[in-house]
């Protein structure tokens, strides 16, 4: 629970102070002055909204390895490095992508690939899951964040995160526009554009926030099936990527930020089945993942 309302608030935060600063900037009063001009305000919503997205996918690399203390391997020091270099650059050639960075940080069973393309992308692997899975389980999960990358699930779960972040803007803005023309309906000189809209545009941003990052939720559950599906095709072979899950059902998994949740192999606590706040789960159940796997 903790998570989830970190990760909301964290991408509520981003588009509130962006909103703010605009709004310092006047951008807000001159649209308002102009009558609330509907496509100037989608644009304006689009900046708002993609640009914090794509910031944080340009910046995602280099945070990931700042925020999980990972070690890129350069040269190999070890057997165990080793084996990942190669297994990576022979899933990376099946999958068509170029050889992302290889790295390895210290923390609970987990994974995860970043990047902002597939010729600019990063796989980690933690020491955990490193301890407690065998080599086939291994490549399982190293061929289910190629898959990732070969899919462009980093820059696809931007553009969809810019898309709603841009009508939540725009939605939280009209409303907010409507609730100011109405409180100041008897008042002829009284300006639109006031305390009373901006309160309401800060309000109803944060609860369409909530509400689209349900549907976000909604897409990154899907491209872990997706990529699950994608490791048994680069390796021509589900078996590994089920075992990997299957062990992953008795490991503790964690380890990663609270903002790089998504880019797990598997989230920091397992969810089990469907309730309320499973819709703001970045990933599905790992039984659900085994059983659609295995049915392929």
């Amino acid at each position: 629970m903790k998570r989830i309302l970190l990760f909301l608030a964290t991408n509520i935060a981003v588009m509130v102070v962006i909103s703010v600063i605009v709004s310092l900037l006047g951008v807000d009063k001159f649209l308002t002055a102009k009558g609330l001009n509907l496509p100037m305000l989608l644009v304006f919503s689009a900046v708002v909204g993609f640009s914090g997205s794509f910031i944080s996918l340009l910046m995602s690399k280099t945070m990931a390895k700042w925020s999980t203390g990972a070690n890129v391997i350069t040269q190999p020091s070890n057997s165990q490095e080793v084996w990942l270099m190669q297994t990576v650059q022979r899933l990376s050639m099946s999958a068509g992508i170029a050889m992302p960075e290889v790295a390895i940080y210290e923390g609970e069973a987990n994974a995860f690939a970043t990047g902002a393309s597939k010729n600019n992308s990063l796989v980690a692997v933690s020491t955990g899951l490193l301890y407690s899975m065998n080599q086939e389980e291994v490549e399982g999960v190293l061929a289910h964040e190629v898959a990732h990358i070969a899919n462009g699930d980093m820059v696809t779960l931007t553009l969809i995160q810019g898309v709603v972040n841009t009508f939540v803007v725009f939605l939280s803005r009209v409303v907010a526009y409507g609730v100011d023309v109405f409180l100041n309906k008897d008042n002829e000189n009284k300006s639109t554009g006031g305390v009373a809209y901006m309160i309401t545009s800060i309000v109803c941003q944060i609860a369409f926030g909530m509400l689209a990052s349900i549907i976000v939720m909604y897409f990154s559950r899907q491209r872990e099936f997706k990529a699950d599906a994608g490791a048994a095709r680069i390796m021509n072979n589900k078996a590994p990527m089920i075992a990997a899950l299957q062990k992953l059902l008795h490991l503790q998994t964690g380890g990663l930020p609270d903002n790089m949740t998504a880019s797990g192999i598997a989230e920091n606590n397992h969810s089990t089945g469907f309730s309320f706040m499973s819709l703001f789960s970045t990933h599905p159940p790992l039984e659900q993942r085994i059983s659609t796997l295995q049915n392929s």
